[in-house]
């Protein structure tokens, strides 16, 4: 892969990029807000690590531009600031996964293999999923309500996709962690109420009908009102 790591510790930079290119992955560095964004949005990345506590833009506010232009990219937010509100923050600002200083390598590189595991299939294989007026097209990553387009971010749009594959059916909590976080993820966590919250605000929250329904211990259903 190519990876674009934004961090200002050098010795974290310098721990990484060694890491990661032992790996056989390119990494490119960046050690500042405003250089990592010039990147980002320049450069054809296939994931981007990015700090929270970075001079000159902060890393909450790299994401929010870099998703804003580029919804599809995976970013995990590699941070020393761990409490429940923080990690909300960088969800909120489009990050795909959360991982806390001081980490484990290869607990980072099991987040990195999660959020680019699953890869673009040909256009002739993959259906268009639809239902009501909300359509996703898992080749060219387009998700439209009621013909406007849906900015969503990668973990987002796999949740998503997720749901609407089994449409009319209650989706499990334990279903959504095995299938779109995999076992990478910390299950304790409110991740999946959190990108539930995410794709209502998106996809429902200014049109009719509702199409993301809760059944109270039991899960999730996508179904028409």
């Amino acid at each position: 892969m190519k990876i674009l790591l934004v961090e200002d510790e050098p010795k974290v930079a310098a721990f990484l990029h060694k890491g990661l290119t032992e790996q056989q992955h390119t990494v490119e560095v960046a050690t500042d807000g405003p250089t990592g964004l010039r990147l980002a949005l320049a450069g054809q990345h296939d994931l981007i690590i990015l700090d929270n506590l970075l001079p000159g833009l902060s890393g909450l506010e790299v994401c929010r531009q870099v998703r804003a232009h580029n919804p599809a990219v995976p970013i995990l937010m590699l941070t020393a600031l761990g409490e429940t509100d923080d990690k909300i923050r960088g969800l909120d600002a489009g990050a795909d996964d959360y991982l806390v200083k001081p980490f484990a390598f290869q607990e980072l590189l099991a987040r990195l293999r999660a959020l680019v595991r699953r890869r673009p299939e040909t256009a002739a294989s993959v259906p268009i999923l639809q239902l009501a007026d909300l359509t996703l097209d898992p080749a060219s990553k387009l998700v439209q309500r009621a013909g406007q387009p849906i900015q969503l971010t990668a973990r987002e749009f796999s949740l998503l996709e997720y749901l609407l594959r089994y449409k009319g059916r209650v989706i499990s909590r334990v279903d959504i962690l095995e299938h779109v976080w995999e076992t990478s993820f910390d299950t304790g966590s409110n991740v999946i109420d959190v990108y539930i919250n995410f794709l209502r605000k998106k996809i429902d929250k200014d049109f009719t009908p509702k199409l993301i329904h809760t059944l109270v211990g039991m899960g999730y259903v996508m179904k028409e009102e």
